[in-house]
């Protein structure tokens, strides 16, 4: 019997803590060739990506793909992100979230800024900033 993989269990029930405690899910994805997002909002292989109720569209979570409508300096664009492709989710306002294990990156990432009117923040890979590091939510 195969085991079942966590992180796609645990992206969804960190995004309904977080909208459930009024926070702003955001999640930080290593981007290759399987992610569909506007390559020049990706910085070092990275995005971060707001995925809140309020700034994206028909968002679908399951065990191996997240996939949504955001917008991108005001065009929409469809979003497809392996769930193994997420290195952490976390809660805008306080940074507790968790970060996830993600293989190594392959050398089809592009670069540009990490930010976009809905669907992204101004980010480093590590943290956002002036925000706290991130914690476990135990």
């Amino acid at each position: 019997m195969s085991s079942l993989p966590q992180q796609p269990y645990l992206l969804r029930a960190l995004y309904e803590w977080c909208v459930d405690s009024g926070y702003t899910p955001y999640i930080s994805v290593r981007v290759d060739a399987s992610t569909r997002v506007p390559m020049a909002f990706v910085r070092d292989g990275q995005i971060v990506l707001n995925i809140g109720p309020n700034a994206v569209r028909n968002l679908q979570m399951d065990n191996e793909w997240l996939s949504f409508s955001a917008r991108f300096g005001g065009v929409a664009q469809e979003i497809l992100v392996p769930v193994g492709n997420v290195s952490a989710i976390y809660a805008r306002e306080t940074g507790e979230g968790m970060v996830f294990a993600v293989p190594p990156e392959t050398p089809s990432a592009g670069a540009g800024a990490a930010e976009a009117e809905a669907g992204t923040d101004a980010q480093g890979p590590d943290r956002p900033k002036g925000k706290p590091k991130l914690r476990v939510v135990k």
